[in-house]
């Protein structure tokens, strides 16, 4: 047997019984694994539905463009649909996203546009009002707004409700599902309890999102919403896809615990999987309590961990964040071992030999460029010395004439691995801020110093 074509693997994924992470809960608990789809995720679904619809009802007409503002994996989806189905896309996306799911479009020939992440979504410059935007201006293009198109809850009614229930035999009783347009746990848990109203549909929300609070109070809180590190999870608005009727409850999970859940669901269930699979399972363990034997919890896995490998699964992004704490060195314990020691920098206006002389007295080989206390650039013996035998008369001249690019920053939590990487013939040592506003110096041998401690 074949497939036509790609979009004809889509669905059927496999239901996975976790049994290391979930040892302490009562109940059976089983992941559905979406990265078995084409585009490593979910999203593939109800991408090609929307599209579908579309096709149908003439919205989206041959050689048409589709432009969409995405997290990645929608988008991911639509490109997939595009080369089959002969289509242009545009995509909108924010700096938030990891550059892999940015890659990832592009590789299957769509135009991504990244626009930041601390606006509101009303604000020109968003996402979603430039994919909007565009839309309008773009001949001939159609825009699926994957967030109020109903056709995406409908994908998930329609495949993966009526897939879990025959996967488990018509015994689940819990489904729980990270939210952000809402499509999935909103189609998939109206099937379900078609099947069975008593089963329990949870929704896991993030810190900064807006929808625990309106479940549980009916108020839209613009209060609640800040800028936060999850993808896939969590929205400063309300998408027309989040039916509150079909879900019983949310479940906040801040973003240290779901990224390091995603971590740990690699290494103790050998499962690879996305951001929003370790915020589900730890909102699981956050609701163990409620579960007892006999029940079956199926736990959706949106999307594949590759998409994750600059985030979640890299240590330095990690520590850098706060969310690693581990016994290897850092900026932080490398200047703890070091001690106090003042940081001695020279103002851009005084001239080459006060700096020389400052350098001479004080037996140091580089030293920092400041302007009003900023950080500017540095100065290092090889500077003033190829300078100065260039140009004796340059010894009257400011520093900053002579002064090359300033020694990198690095964050208190960067890893010594960072630090040395970092640390080269161009860049002798690094800064860092000790957290009261002071600038440190790090150099090779304060590393050495440190390991040798």
């Amino acid at each position: 047997m074949w497939y036509n074509n790609i979009l004809e693997t889509i669905g059927n994924t496999p239901l996975v019984k976790l049994n290391t992470i979930t040892k302490d809960i009562k109940a059976t608990v089983l992941a559905k694994i979406e990265t078995t789809n084409p585009g490593n995720s979910i999203k593939d679904r109800m991408a090609v539905k929307m599209i579908e619809d579309a096709e149908r009802s003439g919205k989206l007409k041959p050689g048409g463009t589709i432009i969409e503002g995405t997290s990645g994996n929608t988008g991911m989806g639509l490109a997939i649909a595009a080369v089959i189905k002969g289509y242009k896309c545009i995509f909108t996306t924010t700096d938030k996203q990891s550059k892999e799911k940015v890659d990832a479009l592009r590789a299957f020939g769509a135009e991504v546009i990244v626009c930041p992440t601390n606006v509101e979504p009303e604000d020109p410059r968003s996402y979603y009002s430039v994919s909007t935007r565009l839309e309008r201006e773009v001949p001939n293009s159609w825009k699926p707004n994957q967030y109020d198109n109903l056709a995406n809850s409908q994908a998930h009614y329609e495949q993966t409700g009526p897939e879990i229930w025959k996967q488990t035999e018509g015994k689940v009783t819990h489904l729980l599902v990270g939210v952000g347009t809402g499509g999935t746990i909103s189609g998939t848990g109206r099937y379900l309890k078609e099947q069975n109203p008593n089963i329990k549909v949870w929704g896991i929300d993030t810190y900064g999102s807006v929808f625990k609070k309106y479940k549980e109070t009916g108020e839209f809180d613009k209060n609640e919403i800040y800028p936060y590190i999850t993808e896939g999870i969590g929205e400063d608005f309300l998408p027309k896809n989040v039916d509150f009727s079909v879900i019983d409850r949310f479940e906040k999970v801040t973003d240290k615990d779901a990224a390091l859940m995603t971590r740990e669901i690699a290494r103790k269930e050998g499962i690879f999987a996305g951001n929003s699979a370790g915020s589900a399972v730890a909102g699981l363990l956050q609701l163990k309590n409620e579960l007892k034997e006999g029940d079956v919890v199926v736990i959706i896995f949106h999307d594949h961990g590759s998409r994750y490998m600059a985030k979640m699964y890299n240590d330095d992004w990690l520590r850098e964040r706060g969310f690693l704490n581990d016994e290897k060195l850092t900026a932080k314990s490398i200047l703890s071992k070091r001690g106090p020691q003042e940081t001695v920098t020279v103002d851009c206006e005084k001239t080459v030999l006060e700096a020389i002389n400052t350098i001479k007295t004080l037996n140091i080989s580089q030293i920092p460029v400041t302007q009003q206390g900023m950080v500017i650039g540095k100065l290092t013996e090889s500077d003033i010395l190829n300078s100065v035998l260039e140009n004796p008369s340059l010894k009257s001249s400011s520093v900053k004439e002579i002064m090359t690019a300033s020694f990198p920053f690095v964050d208190l939590n960067t890893s010594i691995d960072k630090i040395s990487s970092i640390i080269n013939k161009d860049n002798t040592a690094v800064l860092v801020e000790d957290g009261q506003g002071n600038i440190e110096i790090i150099t090779q041998y304060d590393i050495i110093n440190a390991i040798s401690a």
